[in-house]
């Protein structure tokens, strides 16, 4: 435990930090899965996906996870919603 004011401090702020930080990426990484699921079922794709990519890229301009990060994985999401439907026409 820290002894200096200023560290004790800091302890706590990072703490709430944490805490917002966690709550972001959890928010991000279940539009994702539901968009992944959305895709393998076939139904609401677009909804599914477009809300995935704006978790992602709210996370991102956040900073909780890098922007490139969120472009990896918002292309990953957008070319298999596109083969879901080439294989579905």
């Amino acid at each position: 435990m820290a002894n200096i004011h200023s560290a004790i401090k800091r302890n706590r702020s990072s703490k709430r930090r944490a805490a917002r930080n966690q709550a972001a990426r959890g928010k991000a990484r279940s539009a994702v899965k539901d968009a992944r699921v959305a895709i393998a079922a076939g139904n609401d794709v677009a909804v599914n996906v477009n809300a995935a990519a704006s978790a992602l890229d709210k996370a991102a301009e956040k900073g909780i996870i890098h922007k490139r990060n969120a472009a990896r994985r918002k292309s990953r999401l957008m070319k298999a919603a596109a083969k879901a439907q080439q294989s579905g026409k």
